[in-house]
């Protein structure tokens, strides 16, 4: 099996981006010298997947470290202070990129009596940080993830949650690549994902390359898998994870959970401790980004049906918590209620940082 795939790379106060839209069919890299252009690669998913897009915005602060001009902490504060602002308004569901904000924000304030020349090597150091962190929590979460699939032949997920989507070897996917080196036998089933087809494009990519087995599917054949007895669990990813164990990840996954539930199959979610947000009471209070229509009409640039034709493209749906079997976390897998169950994890996940 090959390594995982390392799609952020910090280089000398450069930003290098695989070029996720031109995958599986050729490997390009995007540069990023300027806040507005790591804002836009996040923007337009050259980079995706919530803890990626969290380690990339963090990047662009620290490159706007680099490129401020000011001499007082004030006016540097001011700089770096509008390249925040610019990151957080790229996309709304995933909280990983205002966790990771917040982070570079809170280490900027603490700069006050730090000499001129040392400000921005410090934003640097708290990026490659947060990147590095997140490497050790994807190996958490593969290993709490393969104990719950082991056993387990016919897997099936959603999107994609490899190294792809993370800065490690994933989230769901680094559970079932683990679980692959246990058991070469197991088997996945790589939903298509549409409209954008992180399926089809990325996760195939991923478990062809790392050598398992797999089948690729459109969507609407899941629940006829399921009613074959042809899938023994279903784990996906997650861009936001609420108190009551409400999840928000890509469109489809609350049609997945639906389906595992009236066949009683497991239903896992593999996320960072970075991806709750035990402010909010119910998925009601996400706020789900709206997609370009064209991802719908057009996608991969590719004309389906009529342009003028009126799209509904939510990039997310939410889960109910009452539908997830468990949360995999890197501190351990948590069950209902989630309410408390979630808040210990949290609160463990703080003290080991």
């Amino acid at each position: 099996m090959s390594g995982p795939i390392r799609p952020i790379r910090w280089r000398r106060g450069e930003l290098l981006l695989l070029e996720q839209r031109s995958l599986p069919f050729k490997e390009e890299w995007v540069r990023c010298n300027t806040v507005e252009k790591v804002a836009r690669a996040i923007e337009v998913m050259t980079v995706r997947g919530a803890p990626a897009i969290g380690i990339t915005a963090a990047y662009g602060v620290a490159l706007a470290g680099i490129k401020a001009k000011a001499g007082s902490f004030s006016a540097f504060r001011r700089e770096v202070g509008r390249a925040l602002l610019r990151l957080r308004r790229t996309r709304p569901t995933a909280v990983n990129l205002f966790w990771a904000l917040d982070r570079m924000a809170a280490k900027l304030e603490g700069l006050v009596d730090v000499p001129p020349g040392a400000r921005a090597a410090t934003l640097e150091k708290e990026a490659l940080a947060i990147h590095r962190e997140d490497e050790a929590l994807c190996r958490s979460l593969g290993q709490h993830g393969a104990r719950l699939l082991k056993g387990r032949r016919n897997i099936l997920t959603h999107c994609n949650t490899g190294s792809l989507a993370t800065g490690g070897e994933g989230t769901a996917l680094a559970a079932i690549a683990l679980a692959a080196r246990k058991d070469r036998r197991l088997h996945v089933w790589v939903d298509e994902t549409r409209p954008y087809l992180q399926g089809a494009r990325l996760t195939a990519y991923e478990v062809a390359r790392a050598g398992i087995p797999f089948h690729l599917i459109t969507d609407n054949m899941a629940a006829s898998l399921m009613a074959n007895g042809k899938v023994d669990a279903v784990i996906v990813g997650a861009d936001r994870i609420i108190s009551n164990g409400d999840t928000a990840n890509k469109i489809g996954t609350y049609a997945l959970a639906v389906l595992a539930r009236a066949h009683r199959i497991p239903f896992y979610v593999s996320a960072p401790t970075t991806t709750l947000d035990l402010t909010k009471r119910n998925g009601r209070q996400i706020v789900i980004e709206q997609r370009d229509p064209k991802e719908v009409t057009h996608p991969q640039g590719n004309a389906v049906t009529r342009g003028d034709y009126p799209v509904h493209n939510p990039a997310f749906d939410v889960t109910p918590g009452k539908l997830v079997t468990a949360i995999i976390l890197e501190t351990g897998v948590c069950r209902p209620p989630y309410g408390p169950s979630l808040r210990r994890a949290l609160a463990l996940a703080a003290r080991k940082r």
